[in-house]
Parts: structure tokens; C-alpha cells; sequence
């Protein structure tokens, strides 16, 4: 079996008096799946994240042949927008399995190590001029990881 489908929910600063960019990142043992930043300005609630959960189907079926058929099972936290009545009908309707993170556990998600913890030491203490740059970087970041990588954090 796949190992289950995981993400990264951080934000990163542009520069110091900006706001911050959100990327989710889902990703597995082969590699990053959807790398998905709303538009600037957009938050994430129940509605938006059903629409990136639509972009990672898609995104699924493109990199993973068969992963849908053979059932998909997401890692995340208990953020509003992950465990609205909304959502839960659009796990409920692909039929894909959810580990949830415990609420006030002390244990972290792999994710808050791997991919996100490299990638934030990557980025410390660089000053970008505007968020496109940002999302630049970080795109070529991800496009520069060794096959290996995500393996390794699993």
C-alpha cells in the first residue's frame, strides 16, 4: 500500500512588514503531488480548501495512476476548514481516509519536519521583494529536491 498522501500548512513572510503566503504542500514517499498557494489576499475556509482537495484529485490522477482506485489517505491537522461539515461531505463523496491529528498533541505531523522544515531553513533570513518571487523560490526549491527526499520523511 502507498504511504498516506501528507501536507504542509505554513506561511512565510515576504518581507518584514508584509503579509504572509500560504502554501499547502501534499505530498508521499515519491514525491510532492500539489504544491497549492491561494491568491493573495484569499483565505482559507471550508469552500477554498474543498476546491484545492479538487485540485489534488486531479493532481492525484495525473502522478499517481491507480492511487484513486486503490484509496487515498490524507494527513492533516483539525483546522476549521478541515473539519467543516463541507469537507467531511467531500471526503465522505471520493471516499478517501483521514488521519487526523489529535488536537493539543504534543506530537508534531511530519510534515512540520519534512518537506517544511527544510524548506523554512532554506528561506530564513532572505528578504524577497514581492510574493511572486517568494512563490518562485519556492517552487524552484521543490523542483530541486533529490528522489530520495520524501522517502526519507516518511
Amino acid at each position: 500500500m502507498d504511504a498516506p498522501v501528507l501536507y504542509c500548512h505554513k506561511k512565510f513572510e515576504v518581507q518584514q512588514s508584509a503579509t504572509k503566503v500560504l502554501a499547502t504542500v501534499f505530498w508521499d514517499s515519491p514525491g510532492m503531488i500539489l504544491l497549492d498557494i491561494p491568491p493573495k489576499g484569499e483565505s482559507v475556509n471550508a469552500d477554498r480548501y474543498c476546491e484545492t482537495l479538487d485540485r489534488l484529485r486531479h493532481a492525484v490522477r495525473r502522478k499517481r495512476p491507480g492511487l484513486l482506485r486503490s484509496g487515498v489517505v490524507l494527513q492533516h491537522d483539525n483546522a476549521t476548514p478541515h473539519t467543516a461539515k463541507r469537507t467531511k461531505e467531500w471526503f465522505e463523496r471520493y471516499r478517501w481516509d483521514i488521519i487526523s491529528h489529535p488536537a493539543h498533541s504534543s506530537d508534531l505531523a511530519p510534515s512540520d519536519f519534512h518537506p517544511c522544515g527544510p524548506l523554512q531553513r532554506h528561506l530564513g533570513g532572505k528578504k524577497f521583494e514581492d510574493e511572486d518571487e517568494l512563490i518562485s523560490k519556492v517552487r524552484d526549491w521543490f523542483s530541486k529536491l533529490d528522489a530520495n527526499f520524501f522517502t526519507q520523511g516518511i
